[in-house]
Formats: C-alpha cells, structure tokens, sequence
C-alpha cells in the first residue's frame, strides 16, 4: 500500500502538494525495490472519507501523485478512491495507464462509519465500457470497517461479487485496518471460486503470511511494511524484503494453489 498524506479539500491537508508527491514516491520506490509483485495508491489520510463521489480536487491530486510514482516504478499499479469512487478510480488508472482498482463496496449494501454505502457495479462496469478500459476490478467481500447487511455468509457474498457483480478479482480483509484477515474464511471462498483471484487485504505480517497464503493468491500489506510498525510512518524497505523473504520461502516449500 501507498498512503497518501492528506489531499487537498480534505481537513488534515498541510497545504504542501509537493511534501504528498514526494512521500508517495519514497513509499512507491522503496516497496518496488523491497521485492513487492505490485501497489495500490489511496488515498488513505484523506478522512473522514466521502461516502460516494469524491471532489474534484481529490481527483487531481490523485492523479498526479500517481502520475509521479509511475514514473519511478516498472511494477503493476491499482487505485483505490476512498471511501468508494470506483468511477474515479477507473478513470485515474485509464488514463494513467494502471492495471486495477480497488473497490470497497462493489456490491450489496454495507453499514459504515461514512452511512449506508450500496455497491455500484452496474455503474461501475458500464463506466469500464465506455471507457474501453483494460482495468481490472478487485473487489472487498465483507470490507472492513463495515458491516454487509445483505447477506450474512461470505461464501454468497463473493459468489455475487464475481458473477453478478462482474469483479475481477476479490479482497478479503479483518474488522479494521491491521486486523487479520481470517485464514477460514480466505479457505471457503477460494474453494468456492477457485478460478477467481483472492486476496488477503489486511492484518499480514512476515510471521503469519505462511498461513494465508494457502488459502488465496496474494497479500497486500499496508501496515507491516511501515516504520516501527506504524500506519501513518513512512515505508520501511527491509520491513517489505522481510515480508517478501517469507513469501519466497513459502513458495520454494509448497505449490501454489
């Protein structure tokens, strides 16, 4: 993960553009040359987030953060609008040239600290269309930070993510940011879509990576590769080469799934 600092309209904002560009690229160089496969640029310092469509200043600077880290970086690159313009999010990596987005609430309608948010794919993928966009949709089951009120099993959960919802790929994740995504859960909803890519969204570190990865096809680490540990603390490159240390490991020693 590449956490933006606060963008421009939002409240935390320093009013230095160039301080949020030159972060994000540190950030970016030090997780690409730590042995990371991909990243995902958000707009994390940005809350409290907006519940739908984000302003037009947000979208700007998003852009040329990312604009500035692809620049630097040969690895793949996603979006992710928070708290849920997946519209935004396609447009930015479309024009810039980035392989995915993010999307918190694709489907189903989910309780969270911003309200009711109700999934978009109808918009989404006809957006996608419009666009004749190559961008691929990877989408939360269960987000955290909230609560799906359509369906209590998450096994129906991804199954309408994927073929009602049209994503391309799936997030599962804990509670909260940092929180563990359950390993169980990752096992039924690989075995219910073993064709699909899942992905472990929060709470991995170096000494539990080992029991996720069986159970789905990659990680994304956000806090673990930080300084001391610390969400809002810049990257720590030999926090990203330890994680990437023990994927290998895991990968020399057992078959993919």
């Amino acid at each position: 993960m590449v956490h933006l600092l606060p963008l421009p309209g939002s409240p935390r904002f320093t009013g230095d553009m160039d301080q949020v560009v030159t972060r994000a690229v540190t950030d970016a160089l030090a997780i690409a040359q730590g042995g990371a496969d991909a990243l995902i640029i958000e707009n994390y310092g940005d809350a409290p987030f907006l519940p739908g469509f984000v302003r037009s200043e947000t979208v700007a600077a998003m852009t040329l953060a990312a604009h500035e880290i692809k620049k630097e970086i040969r690895i793949p690159a996603g979006i992710n609008m928070l708290r849920n313009d997946a519209m935004a999010g396609i447009a930015v990596a479309t024009v810039l040239g980035c392989d995915f987005i993010r999307v918190n609430v694709h489907t189903g309608v989910v309780a969270t600290d911003q309200g009711i948010i109700q999934g978009k794919a109808f918009e989404t993928l006809r957006y996608r269309e419009s666009l004749n966009s190559p961008v691929l949709i990877f989408a939360d089951v269960f987000v955290k930070h909230g609560r799906t009120l359509n369906t209590e099993n998450i096994v129906s959960a991804a199954s309408d993510t994927v073929e009602r919802g049209l994503a391309d790929g799936m997030i599962l994740t804990g509670e909260a940011t940092g929180a563990e995504t359950d390993p169980e859960a990752l096992r039924l909803v690989k075995a219910s879509l073993p064709d699909v890519p899942v992905l472990a969204g929060s709470g991995v570190h170096k000494d539990n990576i080992k029991d996720r990865l069986p159970y789905c096809d990659g990680v994304i680490a956000g806090t673990c590769i930080k300084q001391e540990e610390e969400i809002q603390n810049p990257v720590d490159i030999k926090r990203v080469r330890a994680l990437v240390e023990q994927r290998n490991l895991f990968l020399s020693q057992e078959p993919p799934v």
